[in-house]
Formats: structure tokens, sequence, C-alpha cells
């Protein structure tokens, strides 16, 4: 039996489809469901044939550490729907975040990154990055007299996440870019919180988006990865020698798991922010909080930004409960659909306390400069049903 693969043309082809039909190789059996390729090396019927696929005259796989049909699969998934040219895909979103700044920077370069990150990306322009004689500035995001001035002859790449974790801050990726490509540098977007749903980098200039699977790909809180996504100059040339030589390669498993939740993608992010947009207004009304961070309320101190960059407000949200860390916690032990975690992008709604979880390791003078209080919460809005979680969240806070 020989099935042979449809090449199907997708340039005209709505997202939806994109997500059931793209990225698809069958084997010569014709299965109907992508299969699962658990295997680490690969057999040649010739030397010849080994040959010709390492050294790039004939190119397909070698080594499951290098790449894997099911790997491939969800990287040419993931091209479709952020519009990319190229993708790899990796074990963590961690892991894809460091390996798209590492495998274009070095001693004597200078980055840029928003001051709002994740503790992780923090961690890794504070005090990695250093250790290897690279100079960082950390920039208000919104500030744009800011940016002008970081700029310097040596910047080499510049690094944001928007909106931004915890507090969904936005940084206007269009005025960020053009600074880039005036001063010849690259720039990075981090995606999570927004999702391709909800944003779409590449359009607006970047050069590179990162994501981490483990959130809304898989969307249901099963598998960790990763996924760097750029041209396909920057993904076969810079990226791949430094993942190939490095190692950080995402388990063919965890890519099936994250391939398959792709086909339910559109349909689960609309949920997502349908919910999301109920659940902020009702918290913007709640007398008992103090404010709501969302993109797509007007309260939102860059609400023009995101209403220019944003497709809608996304699922994650932050706000401040009226009182103290011991109100704070108490109000949170209250929820009983809710639950506490520290991962998002879930099905299941997920509150969590940046001050004392994510962002703990940062440090409090750290949490401050980025407006991260001990009242404050971000919530992951989950598949439920949005009065559902409004009347769970209105007990806890009653």
């Amino acid at each position: 039996m020989n099935y042979k693969n449809k090449n199907i043309d997708f340039s005209n082809l709505h997202l939806e489809t994109k997500m059931v039909r793209g990225g698809t190789i069958r084997s010569n059996f014709g299965e109907t469901s992508e299969a699962i390729f658990l295997n680490s090396g690969y057999c040649y019927n010739d030397a010849e044939t080994a040959e010709s696929r390492f050294n790039g005259e004939a190119p397909s796989f070698v080594y499951s550490r290098y790449l894997n049909p099911s790997l491939k699969m969800l990287e040419d998934k993931m091209a479709l729907l952020e519009g990319a040219e190229a993708a790899c895909v990796m074990g963590s979103g961690m892991a894809a975040v460091f390996a798209s700044i590492m495998c274009q920077i070095k001693a004597g370069d200078h980055f840029i990154a928003s001051k709002v990150l994740f503790s992780s990306c923090y961690y890794i322009a504070t005090k990695v990055l250093p250790n290897y004689g690279i100079e960082v500035t950390l920039v208000d995001g919104p500030n744009e007299d800011e940016w002008r001035r970081a700029f310097k002859k040596n910047t080499k790449l510049v690094f944001i996440e928007t909106p931004g974790n915890p507090n969904l801050e936005i940084v206007d990726i269009k005025f960020v870019a053009d600074l880039c490509r005036q001063h010849q540098a690259s720039l990075i977007v981090d995606n999570i919180f927004a999702s391709p749903f909800s944003q779409s980098p590449f359009e607006l200039g970047a050069d590179i988006v990162v994501h981490s699977t483990t959130k809304h790909i898989d969307g249901q809180g099963r598998t960790l990865g990763g996924c760097v996504l750029g041209n396909t100059k920057f993904i076969k040339e810079v990226l791949l020698p430094f993942h190939r030589h490095t190692g950080p390669a995402l388990s063919p498993f965890n890519a099936w798991v994250a391939l398959k939740s792709l086909e339910t993608f559109p349909l689960r992010m609309e949920r997502h922010c349908n919910n999301a947009q109920k659940i902020a207004e009702f918290l913007e009304s709640h007398p008992k909080i103090k404010r709501v961070f969302y993109p797509t309320l007007k309260s939102h101190p860059q609400y023009e930004i995101a209403r220019q960059q944003m497709k809608n407000g996304g699922s994650m949200m932050a706000f401040e409960v009226n009182g103290d860390k011991k109100a704070t916690f108490a109000f949170m032990n209250r929820l009983q659909i809710i639950d506490i975690s520290n991962n998002m992008g879930d099905s299941k709604s997920l509150i969590t306390h940046p001050a004392t979880s994510t962002h703990f390791s940062m440090g409090r003078e750290a949490q401050q400069e980025m407006g991260i209080t001990e009242s404050m919460c971000r919530l992951s809005v989950g598949l439920e049903h949005a009065d559902d979680l409004i009347n769970d969240l209105k007990q806890a806070l009653n």
C-alpha cells in the first residue's frame, strides 16, 4: 500500500480549515488521524542515502533530536497558525525562548527587553545574559521615549511580551519593530498570552515569534512544549544548528498531542475570549475589585494600542482585590469552580497569585517595578459556562 499525501494550497483557506487539514503527513497506510512516530533514529536503504541526508543533498529525517515526522507536522501547522515561513518546536516554552535568543547573540552585543516579563524570561535577561558578556537594558514597555533612548550601536536583539505576564501590559509591536529595522536589530515577540487567535505579530513587523505550546496550543494542561517561528533562513541557518547541538528536543508524543489539539484551537479560543470579556466586565463593575487589567476594557492603560494590534482581548486578565494579601488569599480559597494553579491557557479556569508564585523568585523590588502587588490575581479563563464562572467569583468576593 502506498498512500500519496495531498498537496493542498492553504493560501486562501480559513484558519479553521488550516488547523484541521494543515501539517498532515500520512504514512503508506493512509491513516485518518496522524500517527505518532515514537522512534529515535531512522534506517537507510544504502550508505549513499545516509550520506545524502546528512550532507543536505536529499534532506529528510536522520535523528529525532533533529527532526521527526510528528514534530514536522506540528511545525508545519504552527507555521500556518502564525503566518510564518518556518517553525521549530522544542521541549518547553522556556527552551524556545532561550534558544531564540542564544542562537543569535554573543559577548559584546546589546539586548533590550520590555520590563514586564515572566519570571524565567526576567532571569535570562538579568542573570544569564550578563554572565555571557551581553549588555542588557530593560525598558518601560509603553514608554516610547525610553525605547528610542535604549538603542545603541551594538544593539542586536529586542525581546517583548505583549500582553505582558502577569499585568497584561501592552507594547506597541509595530512601533518597536520600526525601531529595530532602523537599528538593524531583530525583534522577538512572546505571543503566549495573546495566542495567534488574538494577535499576529508577524503582520506588525516581528522577526521571530515564540510560544509555549503548553498553554493555549495544547489547551488542556497535558504536555510541555515550545515553538520558535520565523523566516526559513533564520530557522534553518541560525536556529537549527543551535537546537541540534544543544538538544532541547520535543517528545514526539507531546508533539502529537499538541498537533491534535490544534484541530479545535479556533473553537476553543472563541469560547475562551468570549468568556473572558464577560468576566472582565463583571469584575470591573464589582465594588470589591480595585481594578481590572484586560486589553479590550476601555480602562486598560494601553486600550488604544490593544485595539489596533489585537483581534480580541484574549483569555488572560489580571485584577486587584480591595484589601491585602490575607484578603486576597481568602477570596482565592473560597473559589469553588476556579482552581488555584500557576498554569494558564487550560480548558479549566485557573487563578494565580503572581507575587507568591510565578513571579516570587524575582524579589519584591522587581515586582514593584512591574506593578505586581500583593492583592493582584492573574486569571486564565477556561471553557466553562461564563455565568457559572461569574457566580463563582461573585460568591467568593461576597
